[in-house]
């Protein structure tokens, strides 16, 4: 089978044989982004929700813009990079002012241990809801990005569709930021 993960930009930080030692040996850092449009009120108005190959399965899922934190690399950084790498340079994220993550995602590697799953790893992912701005155009492995309400966005099939458990982050990402219906 064809990989469909999104191609390594810094191939000398670690093989594909290295990182699959190291995954099965320590967690390893993500960052996740919700990119939501946001109404003039500040409100959010549209979620967007990725297309993809999944890595795992070859299958087509629904996710969100994820992936590492790079040696050296600042959280900053690494959020613009993966927002840029999925989203495409002309997303214009608007990163948010404070580091702090909406939640503090951990991913296992055997199901049930959390509502997350990932079978190559142990993972933590800090995870952000990002405003864009701009014309967002999937690269790399996201085949096209999806914008949906909060409402549908929050849909238990929507949910049910999401990757690795990741339908429970998104309606944590949507309650952390007032989206969700009362």
């Amino acid at each position: 089978m064809a990989s469909v993960r999104t191609p390594d930009p810094n191939p000398g930080w670690l093989s594909d044989l290295a990182l699959d030692e190291t995954r099965s040996r320590v967690p390893i850092l993500y960052v996740e982004a919700v990119p939501v449009r946001l109404d003039s009120l500040g409100q959010v108005e549209l979620v967007g929700v990725l297309l993809r190959g999944s890595a795992t399965t070859g299958e087509l899922t629904r996710t969100l813009v994820s992936g590492r934190v790079m040696h050296g690399e600042s959280l900053r950084e690494a959020l613009l990079r993966n927002l840029e790498k999925d989203l495409g340079p002309t997303a214009f994220p608007q990163l948010p002012p404070s580091t702090v993550p909406f939640s503090v995602a951990e991913y296992f590697p055997l199901p049930g241990v959390t509502p997350l799953y990932d079978p190559r790893q142990h993972a933590v992912a800090l995870a952000y809801v990002v405003p864009v701005t701009g014309d967002c155009a999937p690269r790399q492995d996201a085949l096209e990005l999806t914008w949906l309400t909060p409402e549908d966005a929050a849909s238990d099939g929507l949910l049910d569709e999401m990757e690795g458990g990741r339908g429970s982050l998104l309606r944590e990402a949507l309650a952390s930021v007032g989206a969700l219906a009362k």
